[in-house]
């Protein structure tokens, strides 16, 4: 389903700082927190350090102005309270030190996928400031504990070269099907 263009008034102002963290409820994975409304620009923020960290024309930020950063904020906001989507975060000193998005669809049940119910990883980042800290393997464990309680019957994910090993120490193999997009 696609989503509707947003208007210009529906924009979450991404030039707002960051303001004070929210409340941490307490969790089994310390810092790991839902993320919330005004962590917004933060977020978009740390979306387009994993595109500078891919690097390409493909993945480069810059290619596309800002309006992907305003439509990203969008359905982010749209995505915060939605079923299908979890989005974590780790606080840091002054803004977000890392963030990680899941998603939930509903595919047509099959032998290799009994529910129908795959989930997606879908881009985990650490600010630079905060690597090597546990962040991101924080933020799977709360993923992938998310994921059960949702009955997928498999997540996919996109790694890193840097990542990999991580996803790998998580349990994640090789995919079975030939990965191929198209682009109109």
């Amino acid at each position: 389903m696609t989503q509707p263009t947003p208007h210009l008034s529906d924009r979450p102002d991404l030039t707002a700082p960051a303001t004070a963290p929210a409340a941490r409820p307490a969790g089994a994975h310390g810092d790991v927190r839902q993320a919330v409304q005004k962590d917004l620009p933060e977020l978009v923020r740390l979306r387009a350090l994993l595109f500078e960290d891919m690097g390409g024309e493909y993945f480069n930020p810059g290619s596309a102005g800002d309006d992907w950063r305003h439509r990203l904020a969008w359905v982010l906001k749209d995505q915060l309270t939605s079923d299908a989507a979890r989005i974590l975060v780790v606080d840091g000193e002054d803004g977000l030190a890392a963030c990680g998005i899941g998603t939930v669809e509903q595919w047509f049940p099959g032998p290799h996928n009994v529910t129908g119910r795959v989930g997606h990883v879908i881009g985990v980042v650490t600010d630079p400031a905060y690597r090597r800290r546990g962040h991101s393997r924080a933020i799977m464990r709360s993923l992938l504990d998310w994921f059960r309680t949702r009955d997928v019957s498999r997540v996919d994910l996109y790694a890193s070269p840097e990542g990999e090993p991580l996803y790998r120490d998580l349990g994640f193999v090789d995919h079975p099907d030939p990965a191929l997009y198209w682009r109109p």
